[in-house]
């Protein structure tokens, strides 16, 4: 697979992620879909976490350094996801 491919195949699952996202925003808070998603993702790399060790020590030596790696991930996503609305502000809201 090119990277090409690994990169349209990424942001096609983020689109998809997002549609649904903005489904459920039409019967609930944007809050209240923002918590489901920030617990979707916490849970689904908790599970990718527990499911490459062999025991429960394992997940236990690695969990610090998986926090950090997660945490730092989002913010810097975040930072660039705001920074983006604040160049494209206008066009974003018109």
């Amino acid at each position: 697979m090119s990277d090409e491919t690994q990169d349209n195949a990424f942001w096609e699952r983020a689109d998809e992620i997002i549609n649904l996202a903005n489904q459920q925003e039409e019967d609930v808070e944007s809050d209240d879909v923002s918590s489901s998603l920030l617990y979707a993702t916490a849970r689904f790399n908790a599970f990718l976490i527990a499911s490459s060790a062999e025991k429960a020590d394992d997940i236990k030596a690695g969990k610090d350094a998986a926090v950090e790696y997660f945490t730092e991930q989002y913010r810097q996503l975040l930072i660039d996801n705001i920074d983006e609305y604040i160049e494209n502000f206008d066009e974003y809201n018109s």
